[in-house]
């Protein structure tokens, strides 16, 4: 049976998961949600993803939502980005957590407030904060890359797939890989991976559906 993911294209967390699974081989689709009309908090969607988030991962009766969990899941299938042993697993899982706090929590909010909100309803001191916090979080990331091709141990994993999520969009949010040259050499080491795609090649839906 083929997987489904409940995304759509502008979401960084459904990204990650999305290409997990396209990285891994497995078979999967995807599956539309309409965010922007309130698509995740259909009553519909809610007895699919009780969360009302997305992404989803349908796999059978198994309906799995976070994509930090939907990645680990991935990786149980297929014994890839999960680490070579306890150790790593660890250090991946802190990487995952470490990045839905402190990155990808405050890029994908940045992101949508100064993209996806009327201009006249950003609020730019919260903007401007958010920016801020970034910039020390870019440092440890990029510090973390300077000796080392992958985050955790010497191939893709996890921690990777998911502390790249955001950095692939083309939205400005105040991100410049020129800014960052590790970050820039490890996103792209991940972009000539074979199977690789953009968010907006992986997913359907993007800004300009809606423009």
């Amino acid at each position: 049976m083929t997987i489904q993911l409940y995304c759509f294209g502008e979401s960084g967390n459904a990204y990650k998961a999305a290409l997990a699974l396209e990285l891994s081989g497995l078979e999967w689709e995807p599956v539309y949600v309409d965010f922007f009309n309130g698509g995740a908090r259909s009553d519909v969607y809610r007895a699919i993803n009780n969360m009302g988030e997305v992404p989803c991962l349908i796999d059978g009766d198994l309906h799995l939502s976070q994509s930090g969990a939907i990645q680990d899941y991935i990786s149980e299938r297929t014994g890839k980005f999960g680490g070579r042993d306890s150790a790593e697993r660890r250090e991946i899982l802190r990487w995952v957590l470490w990045d839905n706090n402190k990155l990808s929590g405050v890029a994908g909010m940045t992101r949508f407030l100064i993209n996806f909100l009327p201009e006249d309803k950003r609020p730019a001191e919260v903007i401007a904060f958010n920016q801020g916090r970034l910039l020390n979080t870019y440092k440890i990331l990029n510090d973390a890359l300077a000796d080392n091709d992958w985050l955790v141990g010497d191939s893709i994993t996890n921690a990777d797939l998911s502390c790249c999520g955001y950095l692939f969009y083309p939205e400005p949010f105040g991100f410049e890989r020129a800014d960052w040259p590790h970050i820039d050499a490890w996103l792209s080491r991940i972009e000539a991976l074979p199977g690789y795609k953009t968010p907006y090649d992986l997913m359907p839906g993007s800004p300009a559906d809606r423009a």
